[in-house]
């Protein structure tokens, strides 16, 4: 009898855990991803990419007042900045770091880094991001819940 209520706890457990991972999660506003293009990559390169992971490119377009939500990328991902201004927060252990860019400027989004891009500038902003090495059947953006760090963000 024991183990039935053992086993009980564990199902609500994990089915609070995905609930909370949900819900939690800070979805993008006023964006839109255009995927460009994705592959696998098969060569014998000398950029640090790992054979059969993916690598996919994209526009993103965040309208003004808009913003990424909250997020990381498994693999990183390279910006470059078409038009407008953003701004990038993100949560450092227990500090929020801001940085700011402008078209014709580029940043790099580290594997497993949590950030938000908010749009503070007059226009809509246009991106076009890679995201190199990230595994096959996994999207290249992982949402995650608001750490707390930025408030107001």
């Amino acid at each position: 009898m024991k183990s039935k209520w053992v086993w009980v706890l564990l199902l609500v457990l994990i089915g609070v855990s995905v609930y909370a991972g949900t819900v939690l999660a800070t979805p993008p506003i006023a964006l839109t991803n255009v995927p460009l293009a994705r592959g696998t990559n098969t060569s014998d390169g000398t950029l640090p990419l790992q054979d059969g992971t993916d690598v996919a490119m994209a526009q993103i377009t965040v309208d003004l007042g808009g913003s990424s939500g909250w997020h990381s990328h498994p693999g990183g991902a390279i910006v470059v900045i078409r038009q407008g201004s953003l701004t990038v927060y993100r949560s450092v252990d227990s500090q929020c770091q801001t940085s700011t860019y402008t078209a014709g400027q580029t940043f790099i989004e580290r594997p497993g880094e949590v950030l938000d891009v908010v749009n503070t500038g007059t226009v809509p902003y246009v991106l076009f991001v890679t995201f190199p090495r990230f595994p096959q059947g996994v999207p290249p953006r992982t949402d995650e819940p608001d750490p707390g760090t930025c408030p107001g963000v």
